[in-house]
């Protein structure tokens, strides 16, 4: 039995299924004459080549009984699907000209994109790709229809992060079908007037928006060469938008207590624990610029999570291609938005339940958040498979940092309340103290799986 996915109701034109644990693309026969466009004129083919598009191929391994579908597609499967409020500020901006990349060669082709979402967007072997086979249209000297779209989704969320503060991205939580330009208008600095293209894009278009709001429009054709210019000013805008800000943990390695033989150590544990797991993904909590990720990803495909903006981004733009990098706060996780709730699945619904690691953090959750340790170890019970944990003493300077202004209630935050705790929901498999330091790293697995060796 087949399972329509929750995100895809809003275009008539076709929709996604899941079946045995595939992806497919339903291209229902009003859609007939442009997808005929596209893969007779070259276009797909073009896309799917240069890595544009997500690869695709007419299957017959689906059969749905209804009279509108004109084709099923079978679209490769991706390990993990993010969403643009995960994404750091280069992940977004890579997004950003890879969609405008694929409307300029459209326009070679005689097509257009007519939805430039961000959503269309998906992240394989480390690169953006578009997914949405049902968003080009045949083209017509008109003005394009995805132009408020793409600067709603892209490229105003990306001046706010560059010009404004990069924390800013978390409001497209809020804003599902992209953040409103009089909003961003009103935020991002007046200096951004001199911009030209800031100006023309976001600002004008955001006073034309009010000015036009519920106001019938005359439309005046836009040819090709007109439509090229506004993908080139749109591009240049976009690549010339640099961050230039620091947070609190992106330089973390910069500033840690280990001793060149102790991150040594650390290192030769870690990859002994992650090679006794044999699980297809790994979650990297608290992650920072991804240094564990990487020694994971040469196994497993890796999620890479933390929820310092720039970390994650140091960490997109040196990743392995067998990992993705994205904002997550585990005091916090993303939830379930969009229609009924349902339409973007939480973070956790996302990551099932795979081999976690949780490296020099749970002392920032208890201490810094005030999350016990039994709550923490009763959520890893719900995510983990296998758990590469590890524990700091007190005695331990950065936790004495922590410390230093407030008062310490954390009586919990010992190691023999550590294991006592983890026991309950996990068989402590082996452990190993870190040379030189009072920390220690445990491999665990979850009581109610199987799924580890031990050697």
């Amino acid at each position: 039995m087949y399972k329509i996915d929750n995100a895809s109701f809003r275009d008539p034109k076709g929709y996604v299924v899941h079946h045995n644990n595939n992806v497919f693309r339903v291209i229902n026969n009003s859609y007939k004459e442009e997808y005929e466009h596209c893969t007779k004129s070259g276009l797909f083919k073009k896309l799917i080549d240069e890595g544009l598009l997500l690869l695709f191929e007419e299957s017959s391994d689906l059969e749905i009984d209804s009279k509108e579908i004109f084709k099923i597609l079978e679209q490769k499967k991706l390990n993990f699907i993010s969403y643009p409020y995960e994404w750091s500020f280069d992940m977004l901006k890579d997004a950003a000209l890879v969609t405008l990349k694929i409307q300029k060669i459209c326009i070679e082709y005689g097509a257009s994109l007519k939805d430039a979402s961000s959503y269309n967007i998906q992240f394989h072997e480390g690169k953006p790709v578009f997914i949405d086979i049902t968003s080009f249209e045949i083209f017509e000297e008109k003005p394009w229809i995805a132009y408020r779209q793409f600067c709603e989704h892209f490229l105003g969320p990306l001046a706010l992060m560059a010009k404004k503060d990069v924390r800013l991205s978390s409001m497209l939580v809020n804003y599902i079908d992209g953040m409103p330009l009089d909003i961003i208008s009103s935020i991002i600095p007046k200096t951004t007037f001199t911009n030209f293209g800031l100006t023309a894009h976001l600002h004008a278009h955001a006073k034309a928006q009010k000015k036009y709001e519920g106001k019938k429009i005359e439309k005046k054709k836009l040819g090709k060469m007109q439509l090229l210019g506004i993908v080139e000013s749109l591009t240049s805008t976009i690549k010339n938008l640099k961050l230039e800000q620091k947070t609190e943990w992106a330089d973390y390695y910069d500033d840690t207590n280990y001793t060149t033989e102790a991150e040594k150590n650390k290192v030769e544990i870690v990859k002994k624990y992650i090679n006794n797991t044999n699980t297809n993904t790994i979650i990297d909590f608290g992650a920072n610029d991804g240094k564990y990720s990487k020694i994971a990803a040469e196994k497993s495909f890796v999620i890479s999570v933390d929820k310092d903006p720039i970390a994650v981004n140091n960490n997109y733009k040196n990743q392995n291609s067998n990992m993705i990098s994205i904002i997550g706060d585990l005091s916090n996780p993303i939830p379930s938005i969009g229609w009924n709730n349902l339409e973007r699945p939480s973070f956790l619904e996302r990551i099932g339940k795979s081999t976690c690691m949780a490296l020099a953090l749970i002392h920032h959750l208890r201490i810094t958040f005030g999350i016990p340790l039994s709550k923490q170890f009763e959520l890893f019970s719900k995510i983990a498979e296998n758990l590469i944990i590890e524990f700091i003493d007190k005695k331990d300077s950065q936790i004495i940092r922590l410390l230093q202004n407030r008062e310490d209630v954390f009586d919990d935050l010992t190691e023999e309340n550590f294991e006592k705790i983890a026991s309950q929901y996990f068989t402590i498999l082996d452990n190993s103290v870190i040379r030189d330091t009072n920390r220690k790293i445990y491999l665990m697995k979850n009581k109610n799986s199987s799924n580890v060796s031990k050697d």
